[in-house]
C-alpha cells in the first residue's frame, strides 16, 4: 500500500494519494484544481487514479474532484450524510456512514464524524494485505495534530446562525463513540497542518495517532471527564477571523467546480498593450514583489499579492472573481513563476487570468503613502485599521485603532468612514501592503504605518526608555 500526503504550505492543506501497488490503482482524496501533482504522482508510481472522494463540502479552498475526475476518468464518491441542507449538487456516488471505497487489497470505510461540518466523513483504511483490520485514518478536518476542525464556520463564513454550538455538540459526540473507539495505533493523517484558519491551535507535525491524541490533546480531559459543556467552551474561544472568501468556497464546492480541462501556459504580454488595457481598466495588474519594493513604486490602483507561500490566500482577500471581471495581469520573473502563481490562484477559484509581464517599466506607477509610527499621533486619520486577526488585535493594539482582517476587508467595507484618510497596520508590513493596495483600488485614500506594529511597538519602547532616563 501507498498513502502519500500532498502539502500545499499556501493554504495549509494535506490532500492524499493512496494506491494498491498490487494492481496498481489509486484513490484521491481532498484534492486540489490542480491536478497535474496527482497524475504524475500516479504515473510515477505505475498507478491510475481510478476513483476521488473528499471529506466534506471545504470552505478555505475550491476542490479538484470534478477536475481531477474529468481527467483520469475516476469515479466521483461524496458525503450523503448531513441530512437536506448539505447535500452536493453534482453527480457522484453517495457514500453514507460505514460504506467502503475498494481498490485492489485497500478498502477505505467511510465514518460519519460530523462537527466540523454536517457532512462530514473522515476514512479508515485497510491494507488487506496485511492485516484485516484499520492501521489508518484520513481525519480530513474532524482531528488535526493536536487540535480539531472548529465548528463555527458556518456562522463565519456560510451565513449560518449559531450553528457553533450543534457543531461543537456534535463533535464532542463524533470523537466520543468515533475516534475514541479506534485502537490507539491507528495512525492519523489530517487534512490541515499548522497555519489554516480551520482550527486555532494546529501542530505542525504531519500526522499523529489515536493513542497520542488521547492522552495529549487538549480535548482529551474533556472527554475522559465527560464535561461537554467545558469542551464546547474550549473549542469555541479564541478562533481566528475566518477569510469572507470561505464562503463562496462552500457554495461553489456544494455546487461542484467548473471544470478547467487542459490549461495552455501562460504566455507573456506586450507591456504596450498592457498599458492601454490599464488605462480602460479593461485588466486588473498584480504586483507580486515583497512589499518594501512595492513601496519605492508600483503599478497605478494594481493589488499587492506578493510572490511566495500565500499567493492563494492573499489573491483570495483581493480578487472576488464573482465581482472582479477583469482578467488579471500577473508580474512575474518568467513562465515559470507565473504559471506557479496562477496554479495557486485556480485553488480558490481565481482563474481568468491573462498573461504576464516580466516589468512594470512603461506602466503608470505611484507610490504609496507611507508614515512613521512617531508621527502617528499628530496625523489627522479618519481610522487607524488594524488589518490583523482579532486574536492579535487582543494581545495589543495601538489604542483607538479599529480591527478589521484583511480577509475580511473587502466585504464589510460598511465599517469604514466614507471620506478622510485611513492608516493601516498589521503587524510586519506585508498583509498590510495587500490590504492597502485593495482599499486604494477602491477609491480609499490609504496612508500605511511603515513597518506596521512591529515598528510602532520598537519606537514606543525606545521613547518609554527615553523618558526612563
Amino acid at each position: 500500500m501507498l498513502i502519500e500526503r500532498i502539502y500545499d504550505e499556501d493554504l495549509a492543506q494535506a490532500s492524499y494519494l493512496v494506491g494498491c501497488q498490487a494492481n496498481g490503482t489509486a484513490v484521491v482524496v481532498d484534492g486540489r484544481r490542480d491536478i497535474a501533482v496527482y497524475q504524475d504522482l500516479a504515473k510515477k508510481n505505475g498507478m491510475k487514479i481510478v476513483a476521488v472522494t473528499e471529506t466534506h463540502i471545504h470552505a478555505d479552498y475550491l476542490s479538484g474532484t470534478r477536475e481531477l475526475a474529468a481527467a483520469s476518468g475516476a469515479k466521483i464518491y461524496v458525503s450523503g450524510e448531513g441530512g437536506p441542507d448539505w447535500q452536493y449538487e453534482f453527480d457522484g456516488e453517495r457514500l453514507y456512514d460505514g460504506d467502503t471505497i475498494t481498490i485492489g487489497n485497500i478498502s477505505m470505510q467511510a465514518v460519519h464524524t460530523p462537527g466540523h461540518t454536517p457532512e462530514h466523513l473522515s476514512f479508515l483504511v485497510t491494507d488487506g494485505a496485511f492485516a484485516d483490520t484499520p492501521g489508518y485514518l484520513l481525519s480530513g478536518d474532524f482531528v488535526f495534530s493536536g487540535d480539531l476542525g472548529r465548528p463555527d464556520l458556518l456562522d463565519e463564513a456560510a451565513g449560518g446562525v449559531d450553528t457553533r454550538f450543534a457543531g461543537a455538540k456534535q463533535l464532542f459526540t463524533s470523537l466520543r463513540d468515533k475516534f475514541l473507539t479506534l485502537p490507539d495505533h491507528v495512525q492519523v493523517h489530517p487534512g490541515h497542518g499548522a497555519g489554516s484558519a480551520c482550527g486555532k491551535a494546529l501542530g505542525a507535525i504531519p500526522s499523529s495517532t489515536v493513542g497520542y491524541e488521547r492522552l495529549y490533546s487538549w480535548w482529551g480531559p474533556y472527554l475522559a471527564a465527560r464535561d461537554e459543556q467545558g469542551f464546547i467552551n474550549e473549542l469555541l474561544d479564541g478562533q481566528p477571523d475566518a477569510h469572507a472568501y470561505f464562503g463562496r468556497m462552500k457554495r461553489e464546492n456544494r455546487q461542484g467546480p467548473a471544470v478547467m480541462g487542459e490549461r495552455s501556459p501562460l504566455q507573456e504580454l506586450d507591456t504596450a498593450g498592457v498599458a492601454v488595457d490599464l488605462a480602460q481598466d479593461n485588466v486588473t495588474f498584480i504586483d507580486t514583489r515583497s512589499n518594501s519594493e512595492v513601496h519605492e513604486g508600483t503599478v497605478t490602483r494594481s493589488l499587492s499579492v506578493p510572490a511566495g507561500k500565500s499567493v492563494a490566500s492573499y489573491g483570495a482577500w483581493v480578487v472576488n472573481p464573482e465581482t472582479d471581471t477583469n482578467p488579471l495581469v500577473l508580474l512575474a520573473s518568467g513562465q515559470e513563476a507565473a504559471q506557479d502563481m496562477w496554479d495557486h490562484l485556480v485553488r480558490v477559484g481565481i482563474d481568468n487570468v491573462a498573461g504576464y509581464v516580466t516589468s512594470i517599466q512603461g506602466l503608470p506607477t505611484f507610490t504609496p503613502k507611507l508614515i512613521q509610527p512617531a508621527d502617528l499621533a499628530d496625523f489627522d486619520a479618519a481610522m487607524v485599521l488594524d488589518v490583523r486577526n482579532r486574536t492579535e488585535h487582543t494581545a495589543g493594539h495601538i489604542p483607538g485603532s479599529h480591527q478589521l482582517s484583511g480577509g475580511r476587508l473587502m466585504w464589510h467595507l460598511d465599517e469604514l468612514p466614507a471620506e478622510g484618510t485611513l492608516v493601516t497596520y498589521c503587524q510586519s508590513g506585508v498583509r498590510n501592503s495587500v490590504a492597502a493596495s485593495a482599499l486604494r483600488r477602491a477609491g480609499y485614500h490609504v496612508v500605511e504605518l511603515d513597518g506596521s506594529y512591529a515598528a510602532w511597538t520598537a519606537w514606543q519602547q525606545t521613547r518609554e526608555a527615553v523618558s526612563t532616563n
